[in-house]
């Protein structure tokens, strides 16, 4: 039934996305992998004010911010360079439950996947 939930609102599917895309480029602390922190979808950080506010997003250890909604971080599990994530997440239109995964690549960045892989994103870590 989940599976067909998220494909009937496949475009909200995308609003998570954004959101956290842009909230997932935390770089790993050694063997850590945090997502603690500022991000921005698709394109490289500026963090000097000027990157697009749509684009920015704010991750918090259970809670994830953006312009398009707030996703709450119901339960994560790391593996090796990846975290699975299962969110709870609050739009305009209503509540919707996803799963993500969060993989930090070799060049710094995180790439993301919902669970049904029907969106996929880039996130860069803003400077702090």
């Amino acid at each position: 039934m989940f599976s067909a939930v998220v494909r009937a609102i496949h475009p909200f599917i995308c609003c998570i996305g954004l959101t956290l895309t842009a909230s997932v480029g935390a770089a790993p602390a050694g063997d850590d992998f945090s997502l603690t922190g500022n991000y921005t979808q698709n394109v490289p950080c500026k963090g000097d004010g000027s990157d697009p506010a749509k684009l920015q997003v704010k991750i918090s250890a259970h809670k994830i911010d953006s312009k398009v909604g707030v996703c709450t971080i119901l339960h994560s599990e790391c593996d090796g360079k990846s975290v699975n994530a299962q969110l709870e997440c609050q739009f305009a239109a209503g509540t919707m439950l996803g799963e993500v995964t969060f993989t930090m690549q070799p060049d710094g960045t995180v790439k993301m996947v919902d669970r049904d892989q029907n969106y996929r994103s880039v996130l860069y870590r803003c400077p702090q």
